[in-house]
């Protein structure tokens, strides 16, 4: 009989795999095991993804990166919460809300590479990469184009709750219009999209509540996470060229269009909770330049480099 394997015993240095990394056995020749996902199926697989009459390609594409992006970082921002939420039913729900706006981007970012290939950024040859991964985890931190209220820190609970109110009130008023966009991906993605974000604005809305009407240390956090997160709230209904254009093509929205809409739905909340309307300037820009351009804050560098690192590392890594 052999003797039993402990949890200090020393490993038989020929049973170890023949790498000076353990990462480097991820590379290969074989593509259908890419660990970004390559052997799943086409995303917009059996999709009209032609252009509509009269839409410049690019417009398409950068507008489609732009509602990619913001639901790209939400998501690895709510993402950082497992674990780490409340308790363990909030866990979840978090974790549910970043797969929705994770789906929403794997959408939006093949849809951007279908209509501009261009847009994609160049890859190895032969690398396995799909277009939207390329797009997720090859682009530098200029190259995105998400509004800046989704890449800051997350803070404390009340916080994030504070940003993702925001957020959902005006993505919801957004994908309510974009459901009867001209095309057909775009159209689809927020039919469904309007689902989703309707359960992460009620979700939102009822911790918003929650933590107003709870304790004086709850309503404390929830009045200073507004406060954090108020300021970026302006660059949400400023309209960038591309969006105007594509909202006049009749394939986009106009963000500055829902302003109104999503004041009066904030403001039934702020009546609710006994919450004052934050009077905090709009975090400025520069030279007019906001997200939406390119322009990021500091902590957005960091976070994509942690969404990034293993990608870039291995770029035709296999599982």
């Amino acid at each position: 009989m052999t003797e039993p394997t402990t949890m200090n015993s020393t490993p038989d240095p020929s049973h170890l795999p023949d790498h000076d990394s353990v990462y480097d056995g991820l590379l290969g020749s074989d593509d259908s095991h890419w660990a970004f996902g390559t052997d799943f199926e086409d995303p917009l697989a059996g999709v009209d993804t032609t252009v509509p009459d009269g839409v410049d390609h690019h417009d398409l594409a950068v507008y489609c990166l732009m509602v990619a992006d913001d639901a790209l970082v939400m998501s690895q921002r709510l993402s950082q919460w497992c674990s780490n939420a409340p308790d363990l039913e909030e866990d979840v729900a978090l974790a549910n809300i970043a797969l929705d706006l994770l789906g929403q981007a794997r959408l939006l970012l093949a849809r951007a590479a279908a209509a501009d290939p261009t847009v994609v950024p160049t890859m190895p040859a032969g690398s396995p990469v799909p277009p939207e991964d390329a797009l997720a985890f090859f682009r530098d931190h200029r190259d995105f184009r998400n509004v800046r209220l989704v890449e800051t820190d997350n803070g404390d609970f009340a916080v994030t709750m504070a940003r993702l109110l925001l957020f959902s009130t005006w993505r919801l008023a957004l994908f309510q219009r974009l459901a009867v966009s001209r095309d057909h991906v775009l159209s689809a993605v927020a039919v469904k999209g309007v689902k989703e974000m309707t359960y992460h604005r009620d979700y939102a809305g009822r911790w918003f509540l929650t933590l107003a009407r709870g304790t004086e240390e709850s309503r404390r956090r929830l009045v200073a996470g507004l406060a954090a997160t108020w300021p970026m709230r302006a660059e949400l209904f400023t309209a960038h060229d591309v969006e105007q254009r594509v909202a006049a093509a009749g394939v986009g929205v106009d963000p500055s269009t829902v302003a109104d809409e999503v004041d009066v739905l904030l403001e039934q909340v702020f009546g609710l909770s006994g919450i004052a309307r934050p009077d905090i300037a709009p975090l400025a820009g520069v030279q007019h330049r906001t997200g939406r351009h390119g322009l990021h804050t500091e902590s957005f560098s960091r976070l994509l480099a942690e969404m990034q690192v293993v990608a870039r590392a291995h770029p035709m890594g296999t599982w």
